[in-house]
């Protein structure tokens, strides 16, 4: 356990150290083992503790200028009651402390500048009105059970740089006075019930880099957020957001991620977009915007993951889209795995808070007091929601386009994205073949198609996508043989149902042996026995052969008079029959 002391200031970690029954004879021993001083640092976070640290450790008549109470043991829950004076930093992250947070925490740790009880089961009203925590620049509550309202006890914190509130049980608005803290850069305030508009107040935040509003029950426009001009990873999803999407937004150098998706935002996507733009993840998904995909998107080079899934968009799939960087070949000046440009890679062993991802970043010479902050975004990839953090997001290049109405052929310049890993054009009104370019898709894991007005073959020269995992063409109007090599042999009739006209073994429905798949050249041929018949073919040639019958019978009677006399008597007879039947047992019953 490493416990350093300089110039009377000791720093007690105990992170990660002790496990539930040992726990408090340890901790009780390494807390007696600091010098004669004052604690400023007292991390014990991710213990998994339910009981407590002592009042005053045994053989010590008393820390010097701090008294540590960290509660009595209980079964199965413990309580916090502590008054630290001179400390600077508290981490009691990662435990399983519950109950009210005692009022000498935010009234008597008047030094404490970083305070984390973040995944722990606290409860109760944040932020009373008796708070002082004049120093504070970092606070992280999230992953608890606090609910209510929030009061104005935080607006004596001046200094507040990070605020993280997410995933507990808030209510109300998001307070006005959040404005105030002209120094603050990580907002968090996800997975709550906050309601209203977003504040205009949020305008003023001229620090602000990172805010996560999203899962809550937020409603009115987006527009206060438009002037953030140091704004880089914007999270709004699953609210109720409407109105038009800013035009600075798209407009900013500064922007990487911008993640609308689930909300009520209509009109069209802006096409005022910044040409130096570093935009890396725009989702768009699952709203109401209408009209066309603007060519200037084509033009967000860094573009890695684009999302417009779930609208009502139109028109052809702009062929330009083939000619984003990022999709074609690597940019090695950007990387969301070790931000060398924007920030360097955390060496903490944990994670301080838990978001969608847990890339944990830190700002280059420990900006920010220090802090990691994860990074991530999550997208839909072989028919579930995956997040991708850390490495891969520098890898995941992935373009949705579903649930649309989009309409024209597929333009074969998607074919040049070679390091697109998820292409999702399903649900459209797209027509035409499928571009023989798409074999160029080397990198594709994920290749959706399904439910177009597509027509051909199946290209075979797709057998050429050996990461291809998922595939699905299913509902479409393709026809002929479907490829059985290599990653083809894994697909089963789900991926092709709806599609009368195409055969193979993958469905059980034989082809002829003029339409058998070719060959490929690593697979050797295949025996004359093994060959199937082509339903198509079939068809025709029963079609063929039934009208050649039709016209032989009329040819015979047209030529032998004494046959067609024998016809048309047998005519005669049949309409009497019926005639005589209806009439006895029908009209006169």
């Amino acid at each position: 356990m490493p416990t350093n002391v300089k110039k009377g200031l000791a720093f007690l970690r105990l992170e990660k150290k002790f496990k539930r029954r040992e726990s408090h004879e340890k901790a009780i021993r390494s807390v007696a083992s600091v010098p004669r001083t004052f604690i400023s640092d007292l991390s014990v976070g991710g213990n998994l503790w339910r009981r407590s640290l002592a009042r005053r450790p045994p053989g010590r008549d008393e820390v010097d200028r701090a008294e540590i109470l960290v509660v009595e043991r209980g079964e199965p829950e413990s309580r916090i009651n502590s008054e630290m004076k001179e400390l600077i930093t508290l981490d009691l992250s990662r435990n399983n402390f519950s109950g009210e947070l005692p009022r000498s925490i935010f009234s008597s740790c008047l030094s404490l500048e970083t305070l984390d009880l973040s995944n722990n089961n606290f409860y109760g009203q944040l932020f009373p009105n008796f708070m002082n925590l004049t120093h504070l620049s970092s606070l992280r509550l999230n992953n608890n059970h606090f609910s209510g309202k929030m009061t104005h006890g935080l607006l004596s914190s001046t200094l507040l740089d990070v605020l993280d509130v997410s995933n507990n049980k808030l209510s109300g608005d998001i307070p006005h006075w959040i404005g105030n803290f002209s120094v603050l850069w990580l907002l968090l305030m996800s997975e709550n019930y906050l309601q209203g508009s977003i504040p205009v107040q949020l305008g003023n935040l001229e620090s602000l880099e990172f805010i996560d509003i999203s899962e809550n029950g937020l409603s009115g426009s987006m527009v206060s957020l438009s002037n953030l001009s140091s704004v880089k990873h914007i999270y709004l999803h699953n609210n109720a957001i409407n109105g038009l999407i800013p035009i600075a937004l798209l407009r900013s150098s500064t922007l990487l991620t911008l993640d609308l998706r689930d909300n009520k935002f209509f009109g069209r996507i802006p096409h005022q977009i910044n040409e130096l733009s570093n935009l890396h993840f725009l989702l768009l998904s699952g709203n109401s915007l209408q009209g066309r995909i603007p060519n200037q998107l084509c033009q967000l080079r860094k573009l890695g993951i684009m999302d417009l899934s779930h609208n009502r968009l139109n028109g052809p799939i702009p062929s330009c889209l083939g000619n984003v960087s990022f999709w074609r070949e690597a940019i090695h000046e950007f990387s969301y795995g070790s931000f060398e440009n924007e920030f360097a890679m955390s060496n903490r062993d944990s994670a301080s808070t838990y978001y969608n991802s847990t890339l944990h970043l830190l700002p280059p010479g420990e900006l920010h007091g220090g802090l990691d902050q994860p990074v991530g975004v999550e997208f839909v990839t072989k028919y579930r929601y995956e997040f991708f953090i850390g490495l891969n997001l520098d890898d995941m290049a992935g373009l949705d386009l579903s649930s649309n109405e989009f309409s024209g052929e597929i333009p074969r310049e998607i074919g040049h994205l070679q390091r697109i890993r998820a292409l999702n054009l399903s649900n459209n009104l797209l027509s035409g073949a499928i571009p023989e370019s798409f074999s160029n898709l080397k990198m594709i894991e994920s290749l959706d198609l399904s439910r177009n007005k597509l027509s051909g073959r199946i290209p075979p020269q797709l057998t050429e996508l050996n990461f291809l995992s998922n595939f699905n063409v299913s509902y479409n109007n393709l026809s002929g043989p479907i490829p059985d090599k290599e990653q083809f042999a894994t697909f089963d009739d789900s991926s092709y149902k709806g599609n009368s006209a195409l055969c193979g073994s993958m469905i059980k429905r034989k082809c002829s042996s003029a339409l058998a798949p070719p060959a490929t050249p690593t697979g050797g041929g295949e025996d004359e026995g093994d060959s199937v018949i082509d339903m198509v073919a079939l068809r025709w040639s029963f079609g063929a052969s039934y009208a050649s019958v039709i016209l032989g019978l009329f040819a015979a009677l047209w030529i032998n008079s004494y046959w067609r006399r024998l016809w048309f008597y047998f005519i005669d007879r049949c309409i009497d029959t019926c005639y005589y039947w209806l009439f006895k047992y029908v009209f006169h019953r």
